[in-house]
């Protein structure tokens, strides 16, 4: 399949995942032997059914949550699929112009993750974006931060630049007001999504432990890693 989210979405993401390593952090050097190309084509082999199998079984208890939750979102899922090789691993929410939800997924996503469990809390968690209405809810904050920003900066005078530069800036705080928290409210959602699909949250969420981790920084898009762990685990524990 190939990439099906086009920029005339515009929309903004609300939430990625990467495994890429932090700027300036040292590379440190494989010592694994190179696969041939049978033992590369037969990993390649396993991690698409392993994906098609996850997705045949999250997407449907994720639209029936959805339709729970959100009766009046659409709740028809698609899920995409970035065949470009060579781009880090990523996975993000988006809508199409239509509004229909879209799941979309690179290959380096598909083949970093190191069980179904990994896989399918990934999932479920860009599902839980939709259904709790994290994008709109990111696009009106996003808005509001603009125009705050930008009519603050043309009331002390500045000039047509500054105004623009100024609502850009605004939009962008005003994007992350509230990301940290519509990332553990999706971490929440996610698990609970995960587990009645079948998975096992937990050692799902074991996929935080390998992605760089954001610390609590002001104004940072994502939540501590360790918090993000324990909101899952809790959220387990009660199911």
């Amino acid at each position: 399949m190939r990439w099906l989210v086009l920029l005339a979405f515009a929309v903004l993401a609300a939430c990625d995942v990467a495994t890429t390593a932090s700027p300036g952090a040292a590379r440190p050097q494989s010592s694994a032997p190179q696969l041939t190309e049978q033992e590369a084509r037969s990993r390649a082999g396993i991690a698409a059914r392993q994906f098609v199998s996850v997705v045949e079984t999250v997407e449907p208890v994720a639209e029936r949550e959805c339709r729970m939750m959100a009766p009046r979102a659409n709740c028809d899922f698609q899920i995409v699929v970035d065949d470009r090789p060579g781009q880090p691993p990523n996975a993000f929410q988006t809508v199409d112009r239509n509004g229909r939800p879209i799941l979309a997924f690179n290959l380096g996503l598909i083949a970093s993750v190191e069980n179904a469990d990994e896989l399918a809390f990934v999932m479920g968690h860009e599902a839980a974006h939709h259904v709790l209405g994290h994008l709109g809810r990111t696009q009106q904050n996003a808005a509001v931060g603009a125009v705050i920003l930008s009519g603050l900066v043309a009331l002390g005078g500045a000039d047509a630049a500054a105004v623009q530069s100024a609502e850009q800036i605004g939009a962008s705080l005003g994007a992350r007001t509230y990301s940290k928290d519509f990332e553990l409210e999706a971490d929440r959602l996610g698990t609970i999504i995960t587990a009645r699909a079948g998975y096992n949250p937990v050692r799902g969420a074991q996929f935080f432990n390998r992605i760089p981790d954001p610390g609590n920084r002001f104004l940072g898009s994502h939540p501590p890693n360790a918090a993000r762990m324990e909101m899952v685990r809790r959220t387990a524990e009660g199911l």
